[in-house]
């Protein structure tokens, strides 16, 4: 089975909700284990109440019983991707039973809405400088199950209607991406177009995920769960197959560990050195800074976070924010108390690195599926980094990077690779830096261009395109 590496292709359309509408446009939200109809209901009053800047809409295939995906999007275009700003995603509940994310979703979603009418200033600029999108349930068939039987038992209610975990039925890239490392070909993204058979059927809610991810050119994300407390980046499944043990860095290593602190150190506790684990024999979280590498807690395939890195440009990852996996709703206050600084400050970093346009230096448009590529070059140890990102729509790139002195390069087939010599600071409360690109076509006239455009024209850039470069970088395909 193969797909379609494309990332930006048509929007996600609106669903129109006949049956709800009227709306209690004063109502308070209410801490409680909110059913399925209750989740959508407070989408909808919060849309209603913020209908300028929101969208409610859901995914393009329900739930195994037939139940829709919601989705609330937040954004000073809704519907819209907007030039230089990036897209952010959070999703919840993907086991159903882990119910803390789906409630902590449904109040930052209302939180949102709250601060904006009130003027908050950190609020307004956030949602002025990101496409926002929250997702409270991706298994609200496994949520309606555990909540039948009482929400108290550890397993029951995990997995879809199918019985399936959602979190090892997405297609496993890890293992394309660990034998490209093996036989030297440096190709580590976009990847999703080499996969030629699944081992097991997706489901349907996998599959909706999937092309939400693919439609919209998401820059980071996190998943939500429970049963736990630590900020957990990929990879999520080891290089040897061990189930345990062997930290699987990803070439974004640094990068991830920075995202997973962003949360763990904005977090009431998680990185409290101090704190008890979750269970007599818990990690230690704490005292790692309440992060961990994903194999080295445990491994596992065909897992989301992962997915999410090697098939586009989203950065991902999974946060266990409580140790109690379906919480009385009496402690869902304090919960919100704990998590909500985390769940903002997190959003922030889709705003770290740099940002762009890659564009045709001749017709001044914008250069889609052009890759960008980094080589850090902060001291002596000089290293590419072997994750490329793409441009998307009309040429706008989004790269996350730590602070630090990078080489970064613009390419596409039929165009000179353009390079340029940045540093990265990432100052709290500015956006990403800006970094344009302008390539030239290879077929121009070089000998009759002005003498102000051929100024920049770097002649290793162009031995550097003969020398085959794009055979060691390829592109993606589209």
């Amino acid at each position: 089975m193969a797909f379609a590496s494309i990332c930006w292709s048509s929007s996600l359309m609106p669903i129109f909700f006949a049956i709800l509408v009227y709306f209690n446009v004063n109502s308070a939200f209410e801490f409680k284990h909110h059913n399925n109809e209750e989740l959508v209901q407070v989408l909808m009053d919060v849309h209603a109440k913020c209908s300028n800047i929101t969208r409610v809409y859901t995914l393009d295939e329900k739930s195994v019983r037939g139940v829709p995906l919601y989705v609330i999007e937040f954004s000073l275009r809704p519907g819209h991707h907007e030039l230089m700003k990036p897209e952010f995603k959070y999703i919840a509940n993907m086991h159903g039973n882990e119910v803390l994310g789906r409630e902590m979703l449904l109040k930052l979603v209302d939180y949102l809405c709250e601060q904006w009418n009130a003027r908050d200033p950190d609020i307004v600029a956030l949602i002025e400088a990101t496409r926002i999108h929250i997702m409270p349930s991706m298994n609200p068939d496994g949520w309606q199950l555990a909540t039948d039987m009482g929400g108290n038992d550890f397993l029951i209610g995990r997995l879809n209607n199918n019985s399936v975990d959602l979190n090892r039925n997405f297609p496993d890239l890890d293992r394309i991406a660990f034998s490209n490392e093996e036989n030297h070909i440096y190709h580590n993204n976009h990847l999703l177009a080499q996969v030629e058979r699944l081992t097991e059927p997706i489901q349907p809610e996998t599959r909706a995920v999937i092309r939400f991810i693919m439609q919209i050119p998401f820059v980071l994300s996190a998943n939500l769960h429970g049963g736990d407390l630590v900020a957990n980046y990929p990879y999520d499944e080891s290089r040897s197959g061990r189930p345990n043990g062997e930290y699987s860095s990803s070439p974004d290593d640094n990068t991830f560990r920075y995202l997973a602190q962003s949360y763990s150190t904005y977090h009431a506790d998680m990185a409290d050195p101090s704190r008890k684990g979750c269970a007599e024999d818990s990690n230690d979280f704490g005292k790692r800074g309440g992060i961990t590498n994903g194999a080295q807690w445990y491994s596992l395939q065909g897992g989301m976070q992962d997915f999410s890195y090697l098939s586009c440009n989203d950065f991902d990852i999974t946060l266990e924010i409580g140790c109690d996996k379906y919480p009385p709703v009496e402690d869902l206050p304090n919960e919100w108390i704990r998590n909500k600084d985390a769940l903002i400050n997190f959003i922030w970093q889709s705003h770290i690195g740099i940002k762009g346009m890659v564009y045709n230096a001749l017709t001044k448009e914008g250069i889609p599926n052009a890759v960008i590529h980094v080589r850090n070059i902060t001291d002596h140890n000089a290293y590419d980094i072997e994750h490329d990102i793409t441009s998307v729509h009309n040429g706008d790139y989004f790269r996350l990077l730590t602070p630090g002195r990078y080489k970064v390069t613009a390419y596409r087939e039929g165009f000179l690779p353009n390079s340029k010599i940045i540093t990265v600071y990432n100052k709290s409360g500015f956006p990403a830096q800006r970094v344009d690109f302008r390539l030239k076509p290879i077929t121009v006239d070089y000998n009759n261009m002005d003498e102000n455009f051929m100024s920049d024209v770097d002649n290793k850039e162009f031995n550097y395109y003969k020398s085959g470069w794009y055979g060691k970088h390829p592109l993606p395909k589209p």
